[in-house]
């Protein structure tokens, strides 16, 4: 269960889900995941940061089963923009795969301003 933490949401263990940054971090708010929503439904995953200092930990999938949690539980569909994403936890979390948006025009276009 989600509670709340200090200016966001926390999603998973030591992850704060940031509503109005439209990301999810850590504590310190220096390891996180941005993200964009083109739809009300569909959530895409932009960026993927951990500094250098805090690599090795799997904070980056820590990061990513929040997001993806978050989206499952509100029934959102992820576009993986981010190469982390789409390229290294994808494939070594392929349960996730049944929430990601496939094919050409899978994800709706920007609107125009």
């Amino acid at each position: 269960m989600a509670e709340q933490g200090g200016g966001g949401e926390r999603e998973a263990e030591g992850i704060v889900w940031r509503e109005e940054a439209r990301r999810f971090e850590t504590p310190d708010g220096e390891a996180f995941l941005e993200y964009r929503l083109p739809s009300p439904a569909v959530m895409d995953v932009v960026h993927t940061y951990v500094p250098r200092s805090k690599r090795g930990r799997g904070l980056a999938a820590r990061l990513c089963d929040a997001a993806f949690a978050h989206a499952r539980g509100r029934g959102m569909r992820l576009v993986p923009t981010c190469t982390y994403v789409s390229d290294t936890y994808l494939p070594r979390n392929p349960a996730w795969n049944d929430l990601v948006c496939k094919g050409p025009g899978a994800m709706p276009k920007p609107s125009s301003m």
